[in-house]
C-alpha cells in the first residue's frame, strides 16, 4: 500500500512540473506574440506615414521616379506580408528603399526646408525609433523564449508539445556612415 502511495506521489510531482514547464512556455510565447503586436503597430504607422512623406517629395524631386517606386513596391510588399518571418524580411527591403530614399532628399535643399516635408520626417523618425525599441523588446522576449525551448528539461516538453523557436527582428542600419576621420596635421 505505501509503495503505491509513493508511485502516485511521484507521478503526481512529475505531472505538476510538466504542467508548470508548459505553463511557462505558453506564457513565454504569448510575450513574444504581444512583443510582436507592439511592432506591428508601429509598423502600420510607418506605413501610413510613408505615401504622405513620398507625395511631398514628389514636386521637388521629378526625376527620382525609379526611388518612388521601389519605396511602394516595398511598402506594398511590407503591408502584405504574412507570417512573422515575411514580414521582417519585407521590412528590411523597406528599410533599405527608405534609406535610398533619404540619400536623395539630400540632393534637395528646397525639399529639405519645406515645413510639411520636415513635420512627416519628423514624424517617421519618432516612429523609426519607436520600432527600434520595440524590437529590442520582441527580441529580448524571442530570446527568452527560445532558451527556454533550447534548454534541460524544458526542452523535453517543448520537443512534446512542438514548440519552435522564433524569429528575432533584425535590421542592417542602412544609414550607417563612416566615421569621419580627423587629422591634425
Amino acid at each position: 500500500m505505501s509503495g503505491l502511495l509513493i508511485f502516485f506521489v511521484i507521478v503526481g510531482i512529475l505531472i505538476f512540473f510538466i504542467v508548470g514547464m508548459y505553463n511557462s512556455l505558453i506564457r513565454l510565447k504569448n510575450q513574444v506574440k504581444n512583443a510582436w503586436s507592439q511592432i506591428d503597430v508601429q509598423l502600420k504607422r510607418r506605413h501610413d506615414l510613408i505615401p504622405n512623406l513620398v507625395e511631398t517629395a514628389k514636386g521637388y524631386m521629378k526625376h527620382e521616379r525609379e526611388t518612388f517606386e521601389n519605396i511602394t513596391r516595398a511598402r506594398s510588399h511590407a503591408m502584405k506580408a504574412g507570417n512573422i518571418g515575411e514580414k521582417i524580411k519585407a521590412e528590411k527591403a523597406l528599410s533599405g528603399a527608405m534609406g535610398m530614399f533619404n540619400v536623395v532628399v539630400e540632393n534637395y535643399p528646397d525639399l529639405k526646408a519645406n515645413q510639411n516635408f520636415l513635420s512627416l520626417q519628423e514624424e517617421l523618425t519618432t516612429t523609426e525609433n519607436k520600432i527600434s525599441f520595440s524590437r529590442q523588446g520582441y527580441n529580448d522576449q524571442v530570446l527568452f523564449f527560445n532558451n527556454k525551448i533550447q534548454m534541460f528539461p524544458s526542452n523535453i516538453i517543448a520537443g512534446m508539445f512542438h514548440f519552435k523557436e522564433e524569429e528575432f527582428f533584425e535590421i542592417e542600419d542602412v544609414n550607417k556612415k563612416e566615421v569621419p576621420k580627423v587629422k591634425f596635421s
